[in-house]
């Protein structure tokens, strides 16, 4: 990308919003990309402030892309610095239809995406269990050799604090070339690089040996009942598939560069968990030993002191072999033998601080995340409650495991209650597909010195859905930084702008491997 540079002058406001294009105007094409700012840095302890340049676009030497020659055909290739352009005006649009949730409104986001596809001529349809709450659905036509392609994103995002946040959360503000916003990175953006993708398949006439479904559900963060689940239950003739391509996993970037590629293949379970205590209420001036407050803390403690057991599978065994080779030789030695008879427990035991994220896919987790109880500072409460976030491995047995979890808090005084979430265990996709293979070929093509990693979830996707009808789902996101992905449901939200045109490449490249017909261009 060329570098754009300029400047502005004067204090930062606290929130700013680009002017707002319509729908419509996005759709056809008329809506200019918003002009770049410029970070301001602010030392705001002094109240003094000044203004620095920052190259908006960023420069092709952000990221090592390889560029090998392809066999041609008479399949023209996309201007992808257009295509990414106009990715970031989709996505910018897309942002300013509020579609939290709760309420959801998600029909609303449907139409402004449906508003695209109706300039292109590809025929789409909304489907609603409740009133306002829609999912979107289109289909590219393919000559039945194989069986569909799905690329999916969802429509809802979770709520914000305002005054957290340093731009407007519904403004799609671009600045220091990110786009800010509320689902920028989840998953709004996911859905407008699919969408594009469709889009450019059906412009560049591609032939397709199977036909490619674009999906943008509704309820993914929290009400399911009215999207993934809705659709597979009453409209699954229309999202059918062999293959899906969905949130999950990320393009991992560390100095500039592209380090790894996460495919997830599979997904933890979430099962909400509730701890109640009872205790005799009293005067706070006269300490008690049966306090409500004091069983409930050290329940707590004790289940957020325990781990349970670790078991790898086939995707998470991988997943640390692979890592190996990419990690700084303090990490790599634990990954290497955290199975070793002897040292696994102490390697265990260290990854717990070392790597929390990697400890997480190794077992099931039980994090407490609330505790309620009392109103008064001298009153003792006769109750207090706390919220436990279960994320179990798929095969884990849930009985077992609260049985245990009582063992453990070992208090007559508090009650542990597990109860299943909206999604049910499901079985992880292969290593061996067609579809994996493609996303490795991509990520050889696009990212030469990186590797890819099959990854387990510890959130939860809409694809253990998928999985569940015998999909082989797999999920992938854009370029990020490790501290950009911590954004993901946080303050100031946000996607590179360089980094989104080079998930479109990369999609592009998945989708054109898997779904055209033989010698069409990967160029």
């Amino acid at each position: 990308s060329a570098a754009v540079l300029g400047c502005e002058s004067g204090r930062r406001p606290a929130a700013r919003s680009n002017a707002g294009e319509t729908p419509g105007e996005l759709a056809g094409g008329t809506a200019a990309l918003p002009s770049p700012r410029f970070m301001e840095s602010r030392d705001r302890t002094r109240g003094s402030s000044s203004v620095v340049l920052a190259i908006v676009l960023g420069t092709a030497s952000l990221l090592q892309v390889s560029d090998p020659a392809h066999a041609q055909s008479n399949t023209a290739s996309p201007n992808f610095e257009q295509s990414r352009d106009e990715v970031v005006r989709i996505l910018s649009g897309f942002i300013k239809v509020d579609t939290t949730s709760p309420p959801g409104n998600e029909t609303k986001g449907a139409e402004y995406l449906k508003a695209f596809l109706d300039k292109e001529g590809i025929a789409s349809e909304i489907f609603e269990k409740e009133k306002g709450r829609g999912n979107l659905v289109a289909r590219l036509k393919g000559n039945g050799r194989k069986k569909p392609l799905l690329l999916m994103g969802h429509l809802d995002v979770v709520g914000v604090e305002r005054s957290r946040w340093t731009v407007d959360p519904f403004a799609g503000v671009i600045e220091d070339g990110y786009l800010y916003g509320r689902g920028a990175m989840d998953d709004k953006g996911m859905t407008a690089v699919c969408l594009e993708v469709l889009m450019l398949l059906h412009r560049l006439k591609v032939p397709l040996d199977r036909d490619v479904i674009f999906l943008a559900e509704a309820g993914e963060e929290g009400n399911t009942e009215v999207g993934m689940d809705f659709m597979v239950r009453e409209h699954w003739d229309k999202i059918a598939c062999e293959f899906a391509l969905n949130e999950g996993g990320g393009i991992r970037e560390t100095d500039g560069k592209v380090k790894y590629v996460e495919v997830a293949t599979t997904e933890k379970v979430p099962w909400p968990g509730f701890l109640y205590a009872k205790g005799t209420s009293g005067h706070g001036s006269r300490p008690i030993v049966d306090n409500a407050i004091v069983h409930l803390a050290n329940a707590v403690s004790k289940l957020a002191a325990w781990q349970p057991p670790m078991r790898l599978n086939e995707t998470t065994r991988e997943y640390l072999s692979r890592r190996v080779l990419i990690s700084p030789p303090e990490l790599a030695y634990l990954y290497e033998h955290v199975e070793h008879s002897a040292l696994s427990l102490e390697v265990q035991e260290k990854l717990r601080t070392a790597d929390p994220k990697v400890n997480a896919i190794l077992r099931t987790t039980v994090s407490p995340t609330v505790m309620e109880g009392g109103f008064l500072i001298n009153v003792i409460p006769g109750d207090a409650r706390a919220r436990l976030d279960i994320r179990a491995l798929p095969d884990e047995d849930m009985d077992a495991l609260v049985e245990q979890m009582r063992r453990i808090v070992g208090n007559s005084r508090v009650e542990l209650v597990v109860s299943k979430g909206p999604r049910s265990p499901a079985p992880a996709s292969r290593l061996d597909t067609e579809m994996f293979q493609a996303l490795e070929r991509a990520q050889k093509k696009l990212f030469v010195d990186a590797i890819t990693l099959p990854v387990m979830q510890t959130g939860a996707t809409d694809s253990a859905f998928l999985r569940q009808k015998g999909v082989q789902a797999y999920g992938i996101n854009t370029v990020l930084t490790e501290q950009d992905s911590l954004r993901g449901h946080g303050n100031d939200e946000r996607v590179s702008i360089q980094g989104l045109g080079l998930f479109l490449r990369f999609m592009w490249e998945v989708a054109v491997d898997v779904a055209a017909a033989p010698n069409t261009s990967r160029n």
